[in-house]
Order: structure tokens, then C-alpha cells, then sequence
């Protein structure tokens, strides 16, 4: 039985466990009750420095072994993963508030991107012959990976997010120095350093260090070695990493905030589209970049939905999240706390209407529903990233999906209807990267091309979408007959 909070709550550099050398200390927290799960030395600027440094000697190497070996090496880390299920779904639930189910969920959809990865690890080695208008020339497309990759993670999904990052990096032939929130070290960086390492993946492939912005500033955009910078967060922070990597002339892979819609049209099953919203709104207490931020209902249903969907979030049980019965844990940290319960503050100040009040118990923030909200009024254009939600009336199924498209944002949706035909057709018409008809907004796979329009990201994720990403095209032309030239 691995015991990660004790063996392995340090940095995994150039393939050694390693303690930070700043002399400063993080405790990483459980959200429900602020107990440590375990303490860890926090990374220096030099060490990260150096670990660009043996990213950039091995990749080389790396991008030289076969593909038989990297699928190997793969096949193991899942195997690991699935061998100490138990202990990691334990840790997720602790250490991001997440209930058993969420844990259980990442843990699996983390495998899934392991396995996925299988499919296309070949394309690496991927060439491509091109028809050329020029006499006896041959064109050929190589595909080839980029070089060393900065991996930056969130506190919400910090294993799943973590890993769809660093897998389609390495089994493409690149190395990885990865970064995941400090608050979730062990989940979004040390268990998947294990993993590695008991795979085998040689020294230097993939590095994960547990420090903070204070201490490293923007290295991980600006060493000289990076090639392509992949982000999970805020669109804010999002922003200022798109901004210093064009400033540096390198790639990004951004997925950031959503103001998820969840479209109910005049003709649609209200029980089940209240199923799916309760769903797709309170997993993992709203705090997903892809969870249900508005709930849009056509006048004629918007009162019925509306009692429905009041009812089954009032009697949504909360608590400890390792508790098996529990729906509703705690947010994240008391900052995130603080900074909801303004937001309501703010929204009750300004007029909004309170369908249910929720409260604070300890760490926990029960469901708190806004009815009769105007679309432009500040809490439905603000990620809320909690168990808050504003529900919207629309005059018409085309007003609803007017509303849905007003907003900076377009990561995911979701269509609630009887005519499969027309929730498809109105699903083109909204500008989201991902739309679900007759089902809730937090969907993944490693087999789709994950990822969001607007100011919800860049790039896409997924088998084989993800290729592009990681990976540069070169153009050689062979010219096997003379050519003429004109002069």
C-alpha cells in the first residue's frame, strides 16, 4: 500500500524524490476541516530552472525510443493508478473537497486518457506524402514533437486535468515539467509522478515540482527551453499566460472559465431536464469549469422547472465529502468562501431575487438558487464556480439561445428537449466549443475535441485533436529529377 502524504509529498525532479530548497513550508489542507494531510517544502526558482535544463538534455532521447516502449511505460502508469484505487480516490475526496463520486470519476477519466493515449502514440512518427505540380519532386510531412512543455494545473480536477496535458506530451515524444496547484500536490502532481516512475519513464521525461508563483514568477512561460505552455484556470490568468507567451513567440493550449448555459425549450421533459441540472450544477459543489452558471427556461415551463429544481437542491445533503451519502462538500479554501458569499452580497444588493437561501456550515455553502435574473445583471455573466446558479426566463426556444450566446464565454452548454432534431440544429447556432442535448454540461472523454470558443480557451484536446497541439509539422521536398530553373 503506497502512502503518498508521507513517501512522496515532495517534487519528482530529473527521476528523484526531491525536497524543496526555499525554506518555506506549504500545509496542504482537507477543505472540510482544515486538517493537514501533510506538509511540503516548497521548490526554488533554481530547482525549477535546473529541471529545464535536464528536460531539454533528455528529450532528445526521448523522442528516439518506440513506440513499444512508450506504450509500455503507459500501459504500467495505468496500472497503477488502478492498483491503488482506493488510497487515490481517498486522497481526491480529501484534498479538493470533491465528494467519493467526483474522486472516483477523476480517477477513472484519468485512466481513460492513459489509455486513449495508446491509440495515437505513433504520430509521432507520423509522414505524410504530398502530390507536388513540380516535375520529379517528392513532398513529404513529417510530424514532430515540439520540444519541452510547461504543464500548469487547477484545484478543482487537479489529476484528470493534470494528465490529459502530460500524456498526449510524452507519448508524443516531448518531455514535461509540470506545476499543479500547491492546495492538491499530492493529486495533480505527486500520485502521477508515482505512477511514472513505477512505470519506468526514464529520468527527466516527466518532472513535477510543488512550489508557487511567488517564488518562480513567470519561468514557466518565460524559460528559453519551452515550447508550449498548457493551462487549466481562470480566463484571467489565462490571459496574461497568452499574453507572455506571444510576447515569447510560444505555443499555448489555454482551456479557462465557462458561463455554462442550460437550455430548457418549450417542448422538453421537465423532470428529466431537472435531473440533469442538478446534476450538471452541483457536482463537486459547482466548482468545474464546465458545470451548469445559468439554467435559460422557456415562460411556459419556467415556473414548474423552476418549484422542481428549488425542491430537489434543498434537500441535496451536504457535509463531510468522504462521507458516501454526501452530495454538497466544502469549497476549496475560505478565500474561494469569501469571495461567493460577496457575490451574493453583491447580487441581493442589487435586486436579485433568492428562489433558496443557502447557508454556511463550517466550510460548506449549501445551494443558493436566483430566480427571475436578467441575463446582463452581474451574477448570470459571472463564473460563479460554486453551488450558486441563476435561473433565467426566455420568451421563446430562439430567445433562449440569444441569452445562451450573450457572454464573454463558450466552453459547454446543454439543450433540454422532445425534438432530438432541433436541439442539434439549435445547438450549431450557440458559439461553444462543446453542446449537449437532453444531458447536463459536464461531460469529458479522451476521444473528443475537448475545448472551448470565446474567452473559454485555445486549442483543443482529445484523441486526435490533441496531436496538433503537442506536436510541429515539417515540410521536405526531395527533388529526384533535375529542375530547370528560369535564370
Amino acid at each position: 500500500m503506497e502512502n503518498f502524504a508521507t513517501n512522496y509529498n515532495k517534487s519528482y525532479l530529473n527521476g528523484e524524490w526531491t525536497e524543496g530548497n526555499t525554506g518555506r513550508t506549504y500545509d496542504i489542507l482537507n477543505p472540510y476541516d482544515d486538517s493537514v494531510i501533510t506538509t511540503v517544502n516548497i521548490a526554488s526558482l533554481d530547482q525549477l530552472k535546473k529541471a529545464y535544463s535536464v528536460a531539454e538534455r533528455c528529450q532528445k532521447d526521448w523522442a528516439q525510443s518506440s513506440i513499444e516502449q512508450r506504450r509500455e511505460m503507459f500501459r504500467k502508469a495505468a496500472e497503477f493508478l488502478q492498483n491503488n484505487k482506493e488510497e487515490i480516490i481517498q486522497i481526491i475526496s480529501k484534498e479538493t473537497g470533491g465528494t467519493l463520486l467526483k474522486a472516483e470519476l477523476e480517477l477513472n477519466l484519468t485512466i481513460d486518457v492513459l489509455k486513449e493515449t495508446f491509440v495515437y502514440m505513433d504520430a509521432g512518427e507520423e509522414i505524410k506524402e504530398v502530390k507536388s505540380s513540380i516535375e520529379g519532386k517528392v513532398n513529404r510531412i513529417y510530424r514532430q514533437p515540439l520540444g519541452v512543455i510547461s504543464s500548469i494545473s487547477p484545484f478543482n480536477f487537479p489529476m484528470n486535468l493534470s494528465m490529459r496535458s502530460i500524456a498526449p506530451a510524452i507519448a508524443l515524444g516531448n518531455t514535461v515539467v509540470h506545476k499543479a496547484d500547491l492546495q492538491v500536490g499530492l493529486t495533480g502532481g505527486a500520485i502521477l509522478a508515482r505512477a511514472f516512475d513505477y512505470a519506468g519513464l526514464p529520468k527527466g521525461v516527466f518532472q513535477s515540482i510543488l512550489t508557487d508563483i511567488e517564488e518562480i514568477g513567470n519561468e514557466m512561460m518565460e524559460n528559453p527551453v519551452v515550447q508550449l505552455i498548457a493551462f487549466t484556470g481562470s480566463t484571467k490568468v489565462g490571459k496574461q499566460i497568452g499574453k507572455t507567451a506571444g510576447e515569447n513567440l510560444k505555443r499555448v493550449a489555454l482551456e479557462l472559465g465557462g458561463n455554462n448555459p442550460f437550455i430548457v425549450l418549450q417542448d422538453a421533459d421537465v423532470e428529466k431536464a431537472v435531473d440533469a441540472a442538478i446534476f450538471g450544477k452541483f457536482m463537486h459543489q459547482g466548482q468545474i469549469c464546465m458545470c451548469v452558471n445559468r439554467i435559460i427556461v422557456h415562460q411556459d415551463l419556467y415556473e414548474a422547472f423552476t418549484d422542481k429544481f428549488i425542491q430537489r437542491a434543498a434537500e441535496l445533503p451536504y457535509g463531510d465529502q468522504t462521507d458516501k451519502h454526501t452530495v454538497i462538500g466544502p469549497l476549496i479554501n475560505q478565500s474561494q468562501l469569501k469571495k461567493v458569499q460577496g457575490m451574493i452580497k453583491k447580487a441581493k444588493q442589487n435586486g436579485a431575487k433568492l428562489g433558496l437561501e443557502g447557508r454556511r456550515i463550517g466550510n460548506i455553502l449549501t445551494p443558493y438558487i436566483f430566480v427571475d435574473v436578467d441575463n446582463r445583471d452581474d451574477i448570470a455573466q459571472s463564473e460563479l464556480f460554486s453551488p450558486v446558479v441563476s435561473i433565467i426566463k426566455a420568451k421563446s426556444d430562439e430567445q433562449a439561445i440569444e441569452l445562451a450566446n450573450d457572454t464573454q464565454y463558450g466552453l459547454t452548454s446543454a439543450i433540454f428537449t422532445s425534438d432530438l432534431k432541433k436541439g442539434e440544429a439549435y445547438g450549431l447556432k450557440i458559439d461553444a466549443g462543446m453542446i449537449h442535448v437532453n444531458d447536463q454540461t459536464v461531460n469529458d472523454a479522451a476521444n473528443i475535441p475537448f475545448g472551448g470558443n470565446k474567452q473559454s480557451g485555445m486549442g483543443r484536446f482529445g484523441n486526435p485533436w490533441v496531436i496538433d497541439e503537442f506536436t510541429k509539422m515539417k515540410w521536405i521536398s526531395v527533388q529526384k529529377e533535375y529542375r530547370e530553373f528560369p535564370f
